[in-house]
């Protein structure tokens, strides 16, 4: 099992606008097809791959995942990229 890092330092909480009811529903989906399991709600915790965060949406276009831990290997970029990709996706773009 690859070594996990906990982000003391690191990444910084990435904040999503536009984010409707339909689109932060997808982007749900897309986490658990990628092997990332997320709480229900609104609140919760991401995990999966190796990565740990807390994602908070206030239910109407706001959305914020900070990430707790991660793989030595994957930098925050990395993370927030997928991220980014997949809120893309949800939106049409």
């Amino acid at each position: 099992m690859g070594e996990r890092k906990i982000d003391t330092e690191g990444c910084q909480g990435i904040k999503f606008r536009n984010v409707t009811p339909d689109v932060f529903s997808c982007m749900k989906q897309k986490l658990q097809a990628y092997g990332i399991e997320t709480s229900p709600g609104d609140s919760g915790t991401l995990e999966g791959n190796g990565i740990v965060a807390h994602f908070s949406w206030d239910g109407e276009t706001n959305l914020l995942i900070e990430i707790k831990e991660r793989p030595l290997t994957t930098y925050c970029g990395q993370v927030s990229g997928k991220l980014r990709a997949f809120l893309r996706e949800c939106q049409g773009y």
